[in-house]
């Protein structure tokens, strides 16, 4: 069984997302952040030598390491060596999450989570176009986490759905034999229907996966797991809201995160661009 943390996504409104985001704002899954226009970017970003701000890319769906057989996934395991590696960078002051994901892995999610929040860095999250369930998770590791008054927030929730392919099969002749252990050993097979017992076990473990979600998002945005609850429909909402409800501390994009961490820090933010990556 697996449980997702993953906020689905109409297929007609992930396509005008692409549209519409395509001219400049992507970002790239092997490549760094897209600014909006050239000269915007060569005020932020610098070489390995001088630069004091690390942005590490959360864009895609969350798993905790690479699959040769996966596609638009980003991975726990390399988030948290490049926190461990800035954390490790005495030039390094800040570090900034830059999160695009409909979510993923609870388990990654808790990975990035537990990696931001044992930095001894300064450390933001900043949600571009959505930062939902795993990796709104991940977010609540930083300190401070910026969004747009547009960006998808949350979406505090457990699935774990699949389609049932037993009337398909049926239509087209196709019997399936179970040949295993134990009852339990075919669960969620989507060639054999889902008996009581089964969905009792699975409902049991999503809703122990959705107290475990709730508890982290009020512990670490200081909020009463009663309020987090009543948010925890599995539903998103807007920047604007995401602030008014304590999800998110400011509105803003890179810009303002620049001169949040110019006042906090004391610096001028030169980001880390290097030829491998952040």
């Amino acid at each position: 069984m697996k449980i997702n943390f993953y906020k689905k996504v109409n297929p007609w409104v992930a396509l005008l997302v692409i549209i519409l985001t395509v001219g400049g704002f992507c970002v790239g899954f092997f490549g760094g952040p897209r600014w909006v226009n050239d000269d915007e970017q060569e005020a932020f970003v610098s070489n390995a030598e001088d630069c004091n701000v690390k942005i590490i890319p959360l864009t895609g769906a969350l798993a905790t390491y690479y699959d040769i057989t996966d596609s638009g996934y980003v991975y726990s395991d390399e988030i948290v060596s490049q926190v461990e590696d800035a954390n490790k960078n005495e030039r390094i002051k800040a570090i900034v999450l830059e999160i695009d994901s409909y979510g993923g892995s609870p388990v990654a999610g808790e990975e990035v989570l537990n990696a931001l929040k044992n930095s001894g860095k300064e450390t933001v999250a900043l949600i571009r176009q959505a930062g939902l369930s795993a990796a709104y998770m991940a977010a609540i590791g930083a300190n401070t986490i910026f969004a747009s008054k547009f960006s998808d927030v949350g979406s505090i929730g457990v699935t774990t759905s699949y389609i049932d392919n037993v009337n398909k099969n049926k239509t087209e002749g196709l019997v399936f034999n179970q040949l295993s252990s134990g009852k339990y050993k075919d669960m969620m097979d989507p060639n054999k229907p889902l008996t009581e017992e089964e969905k009792a076990l699975i409902m049991r473990d999503i809703e122990l996966a959705h107290d475990d979600f709730v508890n982290l998002v009020a512990k670490h945005r200081k909020l009463s797991a009663d309020k987090v609850q009543q948010m925890a429909d599995g539903s998103s909402m807007l920047g604007e809201m995401a602030l008014k409800n304590g999800l998110i501390d400011k509105i803003g994009g890179m810009n303002e995160v620049r001169e949040y961490l110019k006042t906090e820090l004391g610096i001028d933010p030169i980001i880390c661009k290097e030829e491998t990556g952040y």
